[in-house]
């Protein structure tokens, strides 16, 4: 089949919200006007995760997936999504569906002019508590790298394949995709899109990978200094 995009799903013990995944896409599918796929990433679940990721991927062709060995982390989980996609298109979102598919559609009608489009949650269902840590968060990052991103933490985002491609991976990387394409020299739009209550599942987000993510704000920091960027004139090479 000629699909136009691959839709990048990490999973991480969501039993609980794989049906409601494979039931919710299977509609976005037969209404979207861009064709697409999903490919599932499984990080190592031991809930079952797998057996279901599997069972889906057989039944219906437009659901494929990737197994760690081992839990590797969101990162790794992204990068191989994107190592693995052929498409001309790259969309990704969390596996919590607190964001959704439909809002594909929106993105879609910018991703010609842009390298990448993003959302940003406009208005947030998540508990009291996660909200100030996302709010000093971003002030924080903000303050360091100003690269003027309303909500890194938004899941819903398309990219281009070719630029995703060339986006250096570190862990932690999953919080700079936008920076990181910038830094490129691409182009973003940010995008108003839905956010939902988490229905079921456990979210993997605490105060520890609030701190872990400050560390990783500095690593970038290191890594827009000493970026290499060229363009190439003339050349002859055969």
């Amino acid at each position: 089949m000629d699909y136009r995009m691959t839709i990048i799903i990490p999973v991480f013990n969501e039993i609980d919200n794989l049906d409601r995944i494979y039931n919710t896409f299977t509609d976005y599918f037969s209404k979207s006007k861009t064709k697409s796929k999903v490919l599932f990433i499984d990080d190592g679940s031991t809930d079952n995760s797998f057996e279901k990721i599997n069972e889906i991927c057989s039944k219906n062709p437009d659901f494929e997936f990737l197994k760690f060995k081992e839990n590797c982390g969101l990162s790794a989980a992204i990068k191989a999504g994107i190592d693995h996609t052929n498409t001309e298109l790259i969309g990704y979102i969390d596996a919590d569906l607190q964001t959704t598919p439909y809002d594909f559609d929106i993105l879609l009608e910018d991703i010609d002019n842009h390298e990448a489009v993003i959302g940003y949650r406009g208005k947030r269902k998540d508990t009291l508590s996660k909200k100030i840590q996302s709010l000093i968060g971003n002030a924080v990052r903000r303050s360091l790298i100003n690269d003027g991103v309303i909500d890194t933490g938004c899941p819903l985002k398309v990219l281009h394949t070719d630029a995703a491609k060339k986006i250096p991976f570190f862990k932690g990387m999953h919080r700079f995709i936008p920076a990181l394409i910038l830094l490129q020299n691409g182009t973003i739009k940010q995008i108003k899109v839905q956010h939902f209550e988490r229905i079921a599942g456990t979210s993997k987000f605490n105060i520890f990978n609030r701190l872990k993510a400050l560390h990783d704000t500095f690593a970038y920091r290191w890594m827009r200094k000493s970026y290499i960027n060229y363009d190439i004139e003339k050349s002859k090479i055969s």
